[in-house]
């Protein structure tokens, strides 16, 4: 499932909202009151209700705001929001002379309703301080003058942020209708016997290598199976669009867009929170089950043509399904995960946990609003994806040089191969996505680095705050310094990388002196590339694979090749470790109590403003991004 980070439902808590200021005026007078239009609800805000399957002891209650983002809510703010609903559902539109006095009213009267339903002492006063305090800076009311805030968007960690819509939620709607008999029970079990029993006769019974090699040598081939793992997850973004409908929830727009660095497909998913755990969990699975039913179709096609492409294509689904279920980034293993044990964030976590069990520091009060065996799940996934996420960024730093130096030679080759191809056009294309392809981990591991110097910048701002101060206060000259400071420990790996690898390339050794008759030397590393008979003297040799693609069986070259292929003898030995992707479940926090006393004109006193509690709201796995190229262009 690929998450629209930011999109569909990023969620905020009234924990998290800015206090009105300017905006709000003087909060709890009753003569401002409607004086700028009227009070209520902005539209098509709707309580979703109470977060079944949750893993906290209190479970959330969630209200959806108009731009389909969820909200969640303590049980006084949820209250008022469905009083305000069912007020607003009877009580017709009064006209501009009546509306300063008519909204007053109607704060009285849901006042006197929530007085009687919460047991706590509440008027028109106290409703207009929790408007402009609590509900309107979440996006969910107007403030008590009338005025209309501002969305502000939640963007969860390691979001798909960077997307477009490509069909609107009615499309989504309809193909979710038209695939939906693919989660009858009946149906499940049969696509799975067979999509189990396909697997088995092809990668028992053919051999991959040798598909993998001629596919290689071939552009039709590699455009081939690049434009079949797009189309496989387009289709898994339909399961997740399935299952949603099929479970009882309506599912959202259908987009693509970036994340991180690779190109990723979403679909909005937002409004599963609705559902039970078993239907979010469906949700979850459906994009995988689809990626099955799009490799059983592709070994149907390889059985009747034998085309090699497809069973390489076969190979990059499975690579996709297994990238997909990594409970790593957000993907769709993080969200079932987190819908496994009712945490929809489980990111937010991270912090108190290595606090707590690391740094000896006292519990937090967000571990102590979950459950006992929802905490101990939590506890355990932070304290093994932490260390393999740190291992794996030290393994991608460590492999930093190699990788362009493999990189350099390889888009040498592919730009040598393109020149002689005897298909100048799709040569030329094949030869540009590959390259694409390579350039795609040297961008994420730039971009990877630059983030965590922003966040390590960020936190020893609060952690040093006289220097953070000086740098702030002192001439241009430091910050510039700071700032030139990150850029270099992001260019300085990568760039030495570069010139290593420019160095490296045939056309800039030093050349030695030549034997009278020399003997052609057996090389001491033998080429991943096709399994093609070797080409002779006068042609171009195959180029090898790219460094991100999975490698090809190796073959020794004749004598006469080998001179051509020294320069690549290396492509087949340098990997790059396979990364996952998906986004995270509603932040937040709660509250209890009663509302504080307004500062009217009377200076009365009222019930207390309701303390945050902590706890994240469910957030959408709207946002878990499927990326098609990642198995493709990683050997994952």
């Amino acid at each position: 499932m690929c998450p629209h980070p930011g999109l569909p439902a990023a969620t905020a808590t009234a924990d998290d909202a800015a206090v009105p200021t300017a905006a709000s005026g003087e909060t709890g007078a009753t003569a401002r009151i409607g004086e700028s239009g009227p009070v209520g609800l902005l539209p098509d805000t709707e309580p979703v209700g109470e977060f079944r399957g949750s893993g906290y002891r209190e479970p959330p209650l969630l209200v959806a705001r108009t731009d389909g983002q969820l909200v969640r809510l303590p049980a006084l703010l949820y209250l008022i929001v469905r009083l305000l609903v069912a007020q607003q559902a009877f009580v017709p539109e009064e006209s501009e002379e009546t509306e300063n006095r008519d909204d007053a009213k109607m704060l009285a009267r849901v006042a006197a309703a929530a007085s009687e339903q919460s047991g706590l002492r509440l008027e028109a006063e106290h409703l207009a301080y929790l408007l402009d305090r609590k509900l309107a800076p979440l996006g969910l009311t107007t403030y008590a003058d009338g005025t209309v805030p501002e969305l502000a968007r939640h963007n969860p960690f390691l979001a798909l942020r960077v997307r477009v819509q490509v069909l609107a939620p009615a499309a989504t709607w309809l193909v979710g209708g038209l695939l939906g008999w693919l989660f009858f029970p009946v149906v499940i079990p049969l696509v799975l016997a067979a999509a189990g029993i396909a697997e088995w006769w092809l990668l028992a019974g053919h051999s991959v290598s040798d598909a993998m090699s001629s596919t290689l040598a071939d552009p039709v081939g590699v455009l081939a199976v690049l434009g079949l793992a797009v189309a496989s997850t387009g289709f898994h973004e339909c399961g997740h669009a399935a299952a949603c409908r099929y479970s009882g929830a309506v599912p959202g727009g259908m987009g693509a867009g970036i994340y991180l660095v690779w190109p990723a497909f979403y679909t909005d998913i937002t409004d599963t929170y609705r559902l039970n755990r078993a239907g979010r969990m469906r949700t979850d699975l459906g994009g995988v089950y689809f990626n099955a039913i799009f490799a059983l179709a592709l070994a149907a096609a390889y059985f009747s043509t034998g085309w090699a492409p497809l069973l390489v294509a076969v190979l990059s689904v499975n690579l996709e399904i297994v990238q997909q279920l990594l409970p790593t980034l957000r993907f769709d293993g993080y969200y079932l995960m987190a819908d496994l044990v009712g945490v929809p964030d489980l990111y937010r976590y991270i912090g108190p946990i290595l606090s707590h069990y690391l740094l000896r520091r006292p519990r937090d009060e967000r571990l102590d609003a979950l459950k006992r065996w929802p905490q101990a799940a939590v506890t355990t996934w932070v304290l093994l994806i932490v260390p393999a996420l740190a291992l794996e960024l030290g393994y991608i730093a460590w492999q930093v040089p190699g990788l362009i130096h493999t990189d350099v030679q390889a888009v040498s080759s592919l730009l040598s191969r393109a020149a002689t191809d005897p298909h100048p056009l799709l040569g030329a294309i094949s030869a540009a996505v590959q390259i694409l392809l390579l350039a795609l981990p040297i961008a994420g591991i730039a971009a990877i680095a630059w983030q965590l110097g922003r966040a390590g910048w960020r936190l020893a701002r609060l952690r040093l705050p006289g220097l953070a101060r000086k740098l702030a206060d002192g001439p241009e000259r430091r910050r510039r310094l700071a700032y030139g400071t990150l850029a270099a420990a992001v260019a300085i790996p990568v760039g030495g990388g570069v010139g290593w690898a420019l160095g490296a390339l045939p056309g800039n050794q030093s050349a030695e002196p030549a034997a009278a008759s020399p003997a052609p030397a057996r090389p001491e590393h033998r080429p991943s590339t096709s399994a093609a008979p070797p080409p002779s003297s006068s042609s171009p040799a195959p180029a090898p694979p790219a460094a991100n693609a999975v490698a090809a069986p190796e073959t020794t070259p004749e004598p006469q090749a080998q001179e051509t292929h020294r320069a690549a003898q290396h492509n087949d030995t340098t990997t790059t470790p396979s990364r996952t992707q998906r986004p995270a479940g509603p932040t937040g926090h709660r509250e209890t109590g009663t509302p504080a006393p307004p500062t009217g004109s009377n200076g009365g006193s009222g019930p207390a403003e309701p303390p945050a509690e902590s706890g994240p709201p469910p957030l959408s796995p709207t946002q878990s991004p499927s990326c098609p190229l990642l198995g493709v262009s990683m050997n994952c």
